[in-house]
């Protein structure tokens, strides 16, 4: 087998993709890992709280663990953008960097991106007071005015983490009350600098060259308008379907991939696994990412085992 072509490509750096990867290169398959970045989503999230062996770590230092992990049984993790994947006999798989790679089965794993509030001036806010990643860019925000969007997991735990560093976070969100779990509710509450503005939503980003404040649907003690430097964007997520799309596989109305027990699709060479399927009950963890990884890549194995 030549140094491009591989009995598995990986398409996804996060949990599903990395697992995939250790599974696999324990299997003695030649594993190629792609991604944008290491570890998807899931390095931006402050805290993770529920995965196996760790009370609570840092969401990047997890993600770091699993990609030392998969690298060290022997699977090759290289970064760049997969822009085209054709299908024939074999996938070739091109990325933005011009680079090609031969596959006999591919597993997607391209996980979610953040939903967007489709606001005017929206992008030309971005990295001006907008952001969709509170760990990624909070420090900006040394004791000034925030505000988060979003009453989830993500929202609650972005608002705990602002705490730490903002004078203020306002959690702003549509629903009557969080719906985040008890545990994260309970010390959002418990936190004095954070704010919970419910049943209301942001109708406009204020400011010149930089954000400056929001105007909400409803007032807020007598005013609509309201003093921000920051805004966080946590409302949750959308498939990511460029690939999946292109490549003619079964999805559903919103775009998740349709797998079977096996996380295999509807084409021959082609599994998927994560947040991007429509696989465990849609709870989109990352064990249940990690979990689908290991069982794809367990059927990915038995399959190549039986065409060899």
């Amino acid at each position: 087998m030549n140094s491009n072509q591989y009995d598995l490509i990986i398409v996804g750096t996060g949990p599903a993709g990395l697992t995939a990867g250790t599974y696999a290169a324990r299997y003695n398959l030649k594993t190629l890992i792609l991604g944008e970045e290491h570890g998807g989503s899931i390095a931006d999230a402050h805290k993770v709280c529920n995965f196996p062996t760790y009370k609570e770590i840092k969401g990047s230092e997890l993600a770091e663990k699993i990609k030392k992990q998969s690298e060290e049984y022997g699977a090759e993790i290289k970064m760049g953008r997969v822009e085209d994947i054709e299908t024939n006999d074999q996938l070739t798989v091109k990325t933005g960097f011009g680079d090609e790679y031969k596959g006999k089965t591919l597993l997607l794993a391209t996980g979610t991106q953040r939903k967007h509030l489709n606001l005017d001036r929206e992008e030309e806010f971005l990295g001006k007071g907008v952001s969709y990643c509170a760990t990624c860019d909070g420090r900006f925000f040394d004791n000034q005015v925030v505000g988060v969007i979003g009453g989830s997991n993500a929202a609650a735990t972005a608002a705990l983490f602002l705490a730490d560093v903002a004078k203020k976070v306002y959690l702003i969100f549509v629903e009557e009350d969080l719906i985040a779990v008890e545990a994260w509710q309970d010390q959002v509450r418990k936190t004095d600098n954070i704010e919970l503005i419910s049943a209301n939503a942001v109708t406009k980003l204020l400011g010149d060259k930089e954000l400056e404040g929001v105007e909400l649907e409803k007032e807020f003690n007598g005013q609509k308008e309201l003093k921000l430097k920051g805004l966080f964007v946590e409302i949750g997520s959308l498939p990511n379907t460029e690939l999946s799309e292109d490549l003619g596989l079964n999805l559903t109305k919103n775009g998740y991939i349709k797998v079977d027990e096996a996380q295999k699709t509807n084409h021959d060479l082609i599994w998927a696994a994560g947040d991007n399927t429509d696989n465990s009950n849609n709870f989109r963890q990352a064990i249940t990412a990690s979990a689908e990884g290991a069982i794809a890549a367990n059927n990915i194995y038995k399959y190549l085992k039986n065409i060899n």
